[in-house]
């Protein structure tokens, strides 16, 4: 369903992936060393996944960073936790590690991952991705001054400024459409 540089992004990725399946040729046919295949299949995947992302401009590489950054950082603290849970708890214990310390020590994972994932990326887009932390802060004020208003002409003024000031247009239209009151 893709178009444009959609498709062409899709296409420079199924043709690296495409590369994969040919990598057991090389036991098969003779004249193909495998090795060469699956350092050239291998290497294919992140040169497509970079020539997607810088070619054709679809996905906002800061983001991409942010987000790598921050999956970092997570898994390494999801680690830390499991270890010290499986690790330190069970050298503490007499017998060692036992499943029920294992089984304990995923279930504390698997709860800590999705509050500690939006609290970590919470602290990445602060420091890394301002503009974001900025804009969001900004509909957060707007939303505070905007409590108590009820004059409809002062309530739009307020959120073309808003809208100015968060997204930078070249310009800003509001259209407020009045409820019809039943007769």
């Amino acid at each position: 369903r893709s178009r444009g540089a959609e498709r062409q992004q899709l296409k420079v990725f199924l043709f690296a992936i495409a590369l994969l399946p040919i990598v057991p040729l090389g036991d098969i046919v003779p004249l193909l060393d495998g090795g060469i295949l699956l350092a050239v299949a291998s290497g294919a995947v992140p040169v497509g996944v970079a020539v997607a992302i810088l070619r054709y401009r679809l996905y906002d590489i800061d983001r991409v960073i942010s987000r790598t950054l921050s999956y970092a950082l997570l898994t390494t603290v999801l680690v830390g936790v499991y270890a010290a849970g499986v690790l330190g708890v069970g050298a503490l214990l007499p017998g060692g590690s036992s499943d029920l310390l294992v089984a304990g020590a995923t279930l504390a994972v698997a709860a800590l991952f999705r509050p500690l994932r939006a609290r970590i990326q919470g602290l990445v887009d602060r420091r890394f991705n301002r503009s974001r932390y900025d804009a969001g802060r900004l509909v957060e004020d707007f939303g505070r001054r905007l409590r108590d208003r009820v004059d409809l002409d002062e309530v739009a003024g307020e959120l073309r400024g808003a809208a100015g000031r968060a997204l930078q247009p070249r310009s800003v239209s509001l259209c407020v459409v009045a409820p019809r009151v039943p007769s």
